[in-house]
Order: structure tokens, then C-alpha cells, then sequence
């Protein structure tokens, strides 16, 4: 077998870009790059054909600029800003939606270069895009959406939210839930991985109509919620499964939803054996339901576009006088993981600027025993070896990111794919390329610049691999197994690097074909015996669960939850077996400056170690279900904020 060797990386099919050029790929998004590389083949495109009309972004603008500034030095046929972004004083970053001539107006327009700090790409994908209904133009003005709340409002960020449940009705029958914004504009929609047999354009006349200031979607007042519910209504009671299918929420339909169960720990009311009478089970809700797109692409793909856009959606429907708590029970697990990232940063401006009238809740994460993440220092000289066990079957690309301090100097990255003995060539910071088949197309990618938009500390080296297995004959698919990373420190000063493999897990009951990888070492402690679930110090592998944590979760304002056991006897078992932990038992290893590894509150995830998750709302009224992960313990945490207020 021929030794492996880097193709160069090639011309950007939509931005223009020349991305082999020397400096090219410094402070950009890796995931754009490994997605030109591949002609958006991750995202159902076949290779350099269909390509996306529009890319959706989200947007860092630099210190002295603002959202109208933006929208003045732009134009709507190539880069279009939700409304939204306009009431909002003061406000540095919004998601938008752009062409190739977006790239071509950075490379030469020296003021619109200077307004734009760093961009992250969305994802790729069905409407997403496509243009914006009613951009920001530069006469634009803030509007007033109408039925702002006022007092206490509890605002959620999901999918699956059963919004005329019982748990979420008033004393009289009618919807708390005043505003209900569903991001996705057809019934099934086209996700990595998941090709659908065929797409139901929503009808607005059931779905609601796109709200103005957002530009897509479809929207719910709480006069049609209820409306909807009287013609729905028998003998004083609701057909939910009936008028769900008339709203056209069809995934309404499964008993169990994530976002429903979420919801009914932050504001429900209950159930017989344990009812609940606070502040929380009584106040008004804005409910935001996540595109499909990236409730089932669980590596987060969307989900800086999306919860951005539902973020400003909540706090513009909320009036001045009001106080607002938003759970966002959901995460990613690679990222900087010290607040860095633009959605994290983003997230932190908005608690600021609203002077302590907002709290997000966010949970820890679920993956501390998954194999996901790993930390080592680097002498001159040394190597550390990952060993990264990529699934068979897997339909969805797997991705690895390094993370370095700022100064680090001299560390270079060697691929040894799986049935090589030879390595690929190894990289050194400021390059990157691609490994192809025979017909040229892109196996994996390694991108590794200077500096990067992921984070504003350090670079990142993304390491992308495509599936290893398609329905689609035309879907380059490369070889499972061991792919075998090394980082060398060939300079003259120890460094550090924290490696994080994303997410890539299954959303409940969808079938995506995703399948999550790990690293492997046979130093780490796997017995299951009484210690075996935290790291010790003395225990050489590189592969570490502290540090493993929620990457939407590491913000410095945001709160993030971790989970306990409600019920628990053994010395150590207070903690979720699968969350952080507070404080660290880790605590004395090496980290990049800023890094976050521990959550800030706890809350009950688990009844106790045999019976993990706690109870909660069903899909319908009634029902009951049990969901585990601390993605339950942030909106008790934020249920707790709420009635505190």
C-alpha cells in the first residue's frame, strides 16, 4: 500500500476563497473550510453541484461597531439580518444569511472588513439556505412585536414542546405559553445523515405565519393557541393528538419529546403524587422550538444560528419591566470551553446588556464517562498518541479539534489513518489539506491555522472525517477503525493541548445513522470498580473526563447546571454518574487559561444510582415519562432563578 499523502486544499466553491494560499485559512471557521473541501457533501450536496444560495452565519462584530452599522455598509442581495437584531442597542452580534458576494465585498471593502471581527458558519441546510423574509435594510427601524409581557416570563429553547398540555395551561384553560416561534418551515426536514422520503411545506393558515422580525419560521400568538384549542375542544376537553396534527407538530405525536419534558421541570405544575404550586408553574412562557435540522444534528451544526435568533426572539417580546430566565437544554461537547466561542460570547453581551433582567441556564453535559475528550502538557520533543476509534455504519462526519494556549510553538500534527502503516505527512500550524480517494474526493481533512474564529484564545486544528458508510453511492465514505493522532512539541517550550472530539450521538427517537466515536487507551480505567468513574492523577492516559463538558456551557455569565442523584449512600455517589462534578477531582492537572471544567450549581438529574433520570411531563397531558441527563437539571435551576426573582 502507497504511503498517504495531504492534497492541497482547494478553492472555496462559494466563497471564492484560494484556501491553500499562505495565510488564507488564519482566524476563519474550519468547519467552513472542511465544507468547501468537500463541496457541503455533509450537508446532502454532491460534490461541487447544488450548491447552498445563501450561507447562514452568525456574526462578531468589532468593539467600536454594531448591528446598524452592519446593515448601512451592506446590501440585502448579499447579506440579509433578521429585524430582530435592531432592538437591540448596542448589540455585537446577529446571525445572518449571505452569498459569495459577502466574501468578495470582505476581501476588498476595507470598511465592511473592519466592522466584522469573526464569523462562525451555520448550518448549510434546507431553508437555512434560503433568503430571509423582510431583511434589515439600512431605513429600517425597530419594531415593537405585539403582546409584550411583563413581570416574571420563563422562555425555552428546544424541540418537541407540547405547548397546550395541561402543564401549561392557566386556571381557566388557556395558554401560558404567549408566543410559540417553530423554526423549521416543513415537516420533515433535510439533516446530516437522515434523508427524508419527502418534505410537507408547512401551511401557515395551521402552522402560523413568519414572523416579521425574524424572517423565517412560523409563529404562534396565544390568541391562536387558543382558538385552536376551542375548535379542538369535546365536552370541555382537548383533542391534543388532533390538534397537534392540525398545527402540523407532528413529532408531537411521539409520547416522548425532550423539549416537553424540559419545559414541565422549568414551569410545569406537576404531577398528582408531587403537584407544584410556585411562580414558575403559574408565570407567561415563550416557547422556541429548534429547527429539526439541528435538534437532530446533535454535533450543533445550527445551534449557534439557532439559539441566537431564539434568544433575540424571547427578549423582544418581553417588556422593559420584565424579568426573564431562558433554559437552553442542549449542547455541544467540542468548542474552546472558556467562553470564547461567538454564541457563548454573545450569550454573555445580552445578560450584560439587559443589567440582570436576563438568566440563561444551561446544563453541564452528559459525556464525562465518553471517551471524548483528552489533556496533556508537551515537553520539547515529546509525543502524545491519540488513538480515535471511528464507528462502522456511521452516515454522519466525525470530528476531532485540538485546542492550543496562545505562544505554543512548534507542536505538529501526524494522521495515521486506519490499515496504514504509514502516517500521513504531519502538518505544522498555519496549513492544512485534505486526504482524497481515487476520484479525488476528500476522505478527511486536517485544518490547522494560526488562529481561529472557534474561540478568541489560542488556534484549533480540525481534524474532519467522512462517513464510513452511505446509502448513497455517490457519498465518499472513508475507513473505520483506529485513526491514530499524534502531536509532537518540537519547539524548545512545554505546552499544553486539550483535544475534543464532538458530539455525535442519536436525538430520542430519530434515526440519523450517527454514531459516536472515542478515544481509546488501555491506561484508562474502565473496570466499573468503586474510584473507576473520576480521573486520578497518577493515572498516565492522556484521556480525561474533567474537562469534558457542555460547550454552549462555559460562558462567564450563563449558568450552568451539573447533575446529582436525588437519593444516593455510597461515599461519592451524590453526582450523575454521567456529569461533571463540582468541585474538580481533577483539579490540579494543567489547563489552557480560562478553561472551564466545572458547573456552577447542581440539581437533581438521577433518583438514585439505579434509577437514573427523574419523572416528568409527556407528550400529552397526563403522561408521564422519564428522561435522564442533566439537560433536566438546568431547568430546575432556572425554575429555582424564576421564583426567586
Amino acid at each position: 500500500m502507497s504511503a498517504p499523502a495531504w492534497s492541497p486544499l482547494p478553492n472555496g466553491v462559494f466563497t471564492g476563497i484560494h484556501w491553500q494560499a499562505p495565510g488564507a485559512i488564519d482566524g476563519e471557521d474550519p468547519y467552513l473550510i472542511w465544507a468547501e473541501a468537500n463541496g457541503f457533501a455533509g450537508y446532502h450536496c454532491q460534490q461541487h453541484q447544488h450548491m447552498p444560495k445563501w450561507l447562514p452565519i452568525v456574526i462578531e462584530l468589532s468593539p467600536t461597531a454594531d448591528v446598524p452599522a452592519l446593515v448601512a455598509a451592506s446590501s440585502t442581495s448579499w447579506l440579509q439580518i433578521p429585524r430582530v437584531y435592531l432592538n437591540v442597542p448596542g448589540l455585537r452580534f446577529c446571525s445572518a444569511r449571505v452569498k459569495r458576494r459577502f466574501f468578495d465585498k470582505l476581501r476588498s471593502d476595507a470598511h465592511l472588513r473592519g466592522l466584522i471581527q469573526r464569523f462562525e458558519l451555520g448550518l448549510p441546510a434546507g431553508h437555512h439556505t434560503h433568503a430571509l423574509v423582510d431583511p434589515s435594510t439600512p431605513t429600517s427601524q425597530p419594531t415593537v412585536p405585539p403582546g409584550l409581557l411583563n413581570g416574571k416570563v420563563m422562555g425555552l429553547i428546544d424541540g418537541g414542546l407540547a405547548l397546550v398540555n395541561e402543564q401549561f395551561l392557566n386556571p381557566v384553560g388557556l395558554a401560558r405559553v404567549k408566543h410559540f416561534w417553530r423554526q423549521d418551515d416543513a415537516v420533515n426536514c433535510n439533516v446530516p445523515g437522515n434523508h427524508p422520503h419527502h418534505r410537507i411545506p408547512l401551511d401557515p393558515a395551521r402552522a402560523g405565519p413568519t414572523p416579521h422580525d425574524m424572517g423565517y419560521g412560523h409563529e404562534l400568538s396565544a390568541a391562536r393557541i387558543d382558538a385552536a384549542m376551542m375548535v379542538f375542544s369535546r365536552h370541555g376537553h382537548v383533542d391534543e393528538a388532533a390538534l397537534y396534527e392540525h398545527l402540523q407538530l407532528r413529532d408531537l405525536s411521539s409520547p416522548v419529546n425532550h423539549g416537553t419534558h424540559v419545559m414541565g421541570q422549568a414551569c410545569g405544575t406537576g404531577n398528582l403524587l408531587h403537584p407544584l404550586d410556585d411562580d414558575a408553574s403559574r408565570c407567561d412562557m415563550i416557547a422556541v422550538q429548534l429547527d429539526w435540522s439541528n435538534v437532530l444534528d446533535t454535533s450543533g451544526g445550527a445551534m449557534n444560528v439557532s439559539v441566537l435568533d431564539g434568544l433575540l426572539y424571547i427578549l423582544v417580546r418581553c417588556a422593559p419591566s420584565a424579568q426573564m430566565v431562558v433554559n437552553i437544554s442542549w449542547g455541544t461537547l467540542a468548542g474552546p470551553h472558556d467562553g470564547s466561542s461567538v454564541l457563548e460570547a454573545a450569550m454573555d453581551q445580552l445578560i450584560a446588556l439587559y443589567g440582570g433582567r436576563l438568566h440563561i441556564t444551561v446544563p453541564a453535559g452528559n459525556a464525562y464517562q465518553s471517551r471524548t475528550h483528552a489533556n496533556a502538557t508537551l515537553g520539547p520533543g515529546e509525543t502524545v498518541a491519540l488513538h480515535w476509534r471511528v464507528q462502522p455504519d456511521d452516515r454522519t462526519e466525525s470530528y476531532l479539534e485540538i485546542w492550543l494556549p496562545d505562544g505554543a510553538q512548534g507542536v505538529q500534527i501526524g494522521i495515521t489513518p486506519p490499515g496504514h502503516t504509514q502516517a500521513l505527512p504531519t502538518m505544522a500550524m498555519g496549513l492544512g489539506g485534505v486526504w482524497t480517494n481515487a476520484d479525488g474526493a476528500p476522505l478527511c481533512g486536517l485544518i490547522y491555522p494560526t488562529t481561529t474564529a472557534l474561540g478568541s484564545q489560542g488556534t484549533c486544528a480540525l481534524l474532519a472525517i467522512a462517513p464510513t458508510f452511505s446509502r448513497d453511492a455517490s457519498t465518499a465514505t472513508t475507513l473505520p477503525g483506529v485513526w491514530t493522532v499524534t502531536i509532537t512539541n518540537t519547539g524548545t517550550a512545554a505546552t499544553l493541548f486539550d483535544a475534543y472530539i464532538e458530539r455525535d450521538d442519536v436525538a430520542i427517537g430519530q434515526n440519523t445513522g450517527a454514531r459516536q466515536s472515542t478515544l481509546e487507551d488501555q491506561r484508562y480505567d474502565t473496570s466499573g470498580n468503586i474510584g473507576a468513574f473520576v480521573d486520578h492523577a497518577d493515572n498516565p492516559t492522556p484521556i480525561r473526563r474533567s474537562g469534558t463538558f457542555n460547550s454552549l456551557s462555559t460562558g462567564q455569565h450563563t449558568v450552568s447546571v451539573g447533575g446529582t442523584r436525588a437519593q444516593h449512600a455510597a461515599p461519592g455517589g451524590h453526582f450523575a454518574r454521567y456529569s461533571p462534578r463540582r468541585p474538580d477531582p481533577d483539579a490540579g492537572r494543567p489547563q489552557r487559561p480560562g478553561v472551564k471544567k466545572v458547573p456552577e450549581t447542581l440539581a437533581p438529574c438521577d433518583d438514585n444510582p439505579a434509577l437514573w433520570g427523574v419523572l416528568g411531563a409527556g407528550s400529552l397531558s397526563g403522561s408521564v415519562v422519564r428522561l435522564a441527563g442533566t439537560s433536566t437539571s438546568a431547568p430546575l435551576r432556572a425554575r429555582e432563578i424564576l421564583n426567586g426573582l
